[in-house]
Order: C-alpha cells, then sequence, then structure tokens
C-alpha cells in the first residue's frame, strides 16, 4: 500500500512539473524576423515600429533585419535556396509574383478573416488566384493641372467627375501651350522651336504606361498573365499616341522615359498646365509648390486607372506563418501610417472601407494636405473604387524584367525614329520570352 501511494505521489509530481514546464514553454513569446531594405540609419524607425508591436503584443517578438536595397532580391534568393528566409518583409511590387511562382510565398487569404474590411481587390496580388500579398498602400494614377494657367487661358478646369476624351484632352492641351510670344499651339504663327508653356506631360516611365494600352481596349498581358498581348493593335497605337504628344501635337516636351520624375518636371517645375502622375505626389511634391488640383485620366475609349503600392509578404518558409501575418496585418493598420503617411497625402488606405464610408472618407481627405474635397473625392477616392484595376504585376511574374526591356526598345518612339509599332514588333518574341521565364 505504502508502495502504491509513493507510486501516484511521484507519478502526480511528474505531471505537475510536467504541466507546469507546458505553461512555461506556452508563455515563452515567439520570435519572428521582419526584413526591409534601407540604411542603418532606417533601422531605428523600423525597429520603432517593431517595438510598438511587440508592446502591444507580448506573444510576439518581432526582430528587424536591414537588407541593402541593390542587395535586398538577392540577398533573399539566396536565403530562400538555404531555406533561410526571414518570417516575413516588404517587397519591390514587379518581384512579388516572381517570388510566388518559386511557392516562397505563404496564402494570405485568411489574413483578414473576420474583420470589419478588406483591402481592395485591385491592390492584392494573387497566384492562381489565391492573394500571396496585399500592398501596404494604394496609390492610383490621375491628372494634375496648374488652376493658375487655366485662369490664364480663360479655360475652364478639367471636370473631376467627367474626365476628358483624348481628343479633347490635346484640344486643351494645344491651347495651354505658349511660345516666347504667348501664341499657343493653335494659332497658325505658333514657334514650335521656342515653347515657353507646355499644355501637358503624359508620363512615359514605363509602368504607367501600361494605363493607355487598357484604355484604348488593349493590354499588355492577357487576362491570366500567361500571354503577351502588347502587339496588339490597341496597345501600340496607344503607345504612339503618346509618343505624338511631342512628336506632332507640339504640346509635351520631349523625356527619354529614364527616370520616375514625370510630376517634379511638369507641374512641380511650373512650366506645364497638365501632367499624369501617382497620388503620392500630393504628399511628396507638391506641398506649397503650386496651385493645382487634380481630375481623372483622360480617356482613349475607356475609363480606367491603374493602382499599385507596395507589399509586405509573409515568406512559405517561416515556421510562424500565423504570427508573421498578425505583424504584417497590424504593420499596415491605417492607424500606424496615418499621420506620416495618409494624411500627408502619399499614401491612400488600403481597406474598402475608406472608400464607401463617407466619415471615414471625410477624416482621410477632409484636410488642408489636399486638394478641394470635391474634387479628390471625385476624381481619386471615387474613382478608385469604381475604374482602378490591378497593374500587370499583381497577377504575373518576371514584370520586373519585362518592363526594363520594354523601356530599352522604346527609347527610340519618344525621340521619333522608329514607331511604336516598329519597336513592339521588333522586341515582342523577346518579351514573350520573359515571360515565360526563357
Amino acid at each position: 500500500m505504502k508502495t502504491n501511494k509513493l507510486f501516484f505521489a511521484l507519478l502526480f509530481a511528474v505531471l505537475l512539473i510536467s504541466v507546469a514546464a507546458s505553461i512555461v514553454a506556452a508563455a515563452e513569446p515567439v520570435e519572428i524576423t521582419y526584413s526591409y531594405w534601407g540604411t542603418p540609419d532606417e533601422a531605428a524607425s523600423v525597429q520603432a515600429v517593431a517595438d510598438r508591436f511587440n508592446a502591444e503584443h507580448p506573444e510576439i517578438v518581432v526582430k528587424v533585419m536591414a537588407i541593402p536595397n541593390e542587395e535586398y532580391v538577392t540577398k533573399l534568393n539566396t536565403m530562400a535556396t538555404a531555406n533561410e528566409l526571414p518570417d516575413c518583409g516588404i517587397m519591390n511590387e514587379a518581384g512579388v509574383l516572381d517570388f510566388a511562382e518559386k511557392g516562397l510565398l505563404a496564402d494570405v487569404s485568411d489574413m483578414y478573416a473576420g474583420a470589419d474590411s478588406m483591402p481592395l481587390d485591385s491592390i492584392t496580388f494573387k497566384k492562381d488566384g489565391k492573394p500571396v500579398a496585399y500592398s501596404a498602400a494604394n496609390e492610383i494614377l490621375i491628372l494634375y493641372y496648374n488652376t493658375d494657367m487655366f485662369d490664364a487661358a480663360g479655360l475652364p478646369y478639367p471636370s473631376a467627375t467627367e474626365p476628358m476624351t483624348w481628343d479633347e484632352f490635346v484640344a486643351t492641351a494645344k491651347k495651354l501651350t505658349l511660345d516666347k510670344n504667348g501664341k499657343n499651339a493653335d494659332d497658325p504663327e505658333f514657334d514650335a522651336e521656342n515653347i515657353v508653356q507646355y499644355g501637358a506631360v503624359v508620363d512615359n516611365w514605363t509602368w504607367q504606361l501600361e494605363v493607355w494600352a487598357l484604355s484604348n481596349g488593349g493590354s499588355w498581358f492577357n487576362a491570366d498573365g500567361t500571354e503577351v498581348t502588347i502587339n496588339s493593335p490597341e496597345a501600340i497605337e496607344s503607345i504612339q499616341k503618346v509618343a505624338d504628344l511631342y512628336l506632332v501635337d507640339k504640346v509635351m516636351p520631349y523625356n527619354a522615359g529614364l527616370e520616375d520624375n514625370g510630376i517634379q518636371r511638369s507641374i512641380v517645375s511650373g512650366t506645364v498646365a497638365m501632367a499624369t502622375g501617382g497620388t503620392w505626389n500630393v504628399g511628396t511634391s507638391l506641398p506649397g509648390s503650386v496651385k493645382y488640383s487634380v481630375a481623372p485620366l483622360p480617356v482613349m475609349k475607356k475609363e480606367v486607372t491603374i493602382c499599385t503600392g507596395g507589399p509586405q509578404v509573409v515568406f512559405s518558409q517561416s515556421k510562424h506563418q500565423a504570427e508573421a501575418m498578425e505583424f504584417i496585418k497590424w504593420y499596415t493598420k491605417e492607424e500606424n501610417s496615418w499621420d506620416n503617411l495618409i494624411a500627408t497625402g502619399i499614401w491612400m488606405p488600403i481597406l474598402e472601407k475608406y472608400y464607401t464610408d463617407e466619415a471615414l472618407t471625410k477624416k482621410w481627405i477632409d484636410n488642408p494636405n489636399f486638394p478641394k474635397y470635391e474634387d479628390y473625392k471625385a476624381a481619386v477616392v471615387d474613382y478608385a473604387m469604381n475604374y482602378a484595376v490591378s497593374t500587370s504585376w499583381y497577377y504575373t511574374p518576371h514584370t520586373n524584367e519585362f518592363i526594363e526591356y520594354l523601356r530599352s526598345i522604346l527609347g527610340p518612339v519618344w525621340d521619333g525614329t522608329q514607331t511604336a509599332e516598329e519597336a513592339i514588333n521588333g522586341g515582342y518574341d523577346y518579351l514573350c520570352s520573359i515571360l515565360a521565364g526563357e
């Protein structure tokens, strides 16, 4: 009897120790690593964000991994080969589907399960129809215009609700293009060799050109991103129409399309009346620089704009995908980027409720950092909901290489030494080989 009592006492003690050990183990926080590109100086600000999360979520500890921008993708590929990828991190938009194609990104379909609002579908990166990343911010392409130049010409401002047709856009640009003698491009005595004010800039930074193919009834790829369709007559014509603003219509200054600086060299410089660009320019380039407002892009055949936004991803090699998703979801909450990014106009929210709930919309854009409320709401907020579609890198791999090569073959189009048809048809086979990963 004493032996049995001793046995059970020992067994009970062992169980208590086991339970205690389990409780201690359960209380140990899960450690995850978040990678980003940037300098060591930027590490402090990113770490501060991680520290806030860690304080609010004691069950998870986020460690920050800084990788120089120029080494970022190479480093991640090396880590992937060694099965040592971080748990989560930031990525370039055009590289997301490349990683997804290799099976390196987690399915994040359940990240927003039970939430009161989902990210917009147009900024959702998908592989085989399943979300593999969401942009941390939304950005669309719009038309900016200098109100003083319109006033001086006695012209009505572009409508925020009824976009101009392409022909109306060109006609307006001609009236706003002035030579040194004050004659506009419609005047028979207009001096095209001595222009002091241009009517328009349509940014030919390469990825932004996709919107014109879509507006003209074409596309760069088919719907599932498996075929290159940039050689269609509609897509080719859209590129030529942009080039002809300089070559034929004389309303746009020449640009080689090698830099992402369309708004800086147009609206900000005070030498151009209308220019296309991303909504981020409201916060990054335009505060206090000129009197301006916004309108939807002009329409070739169809109302459309394209969107983009840097994604935050969860890597499939992570052993703690649920915790990594929890951090990424928290990191991209509007509240965490409100003062410095959203309220300044640099970022747009990703959740649909900010576009459909009037109170949230007013909280976002009814402030002096933005153009007139009615204009911005119609041209940006409502337009993003009704007419924004995903840029091709949301559903197609190898767009980094595709866009770089496309930029190289379009150079002669901008200076008129080749037509868009000649350039696209000449490079079409290689563009197809890029999509095929060859």
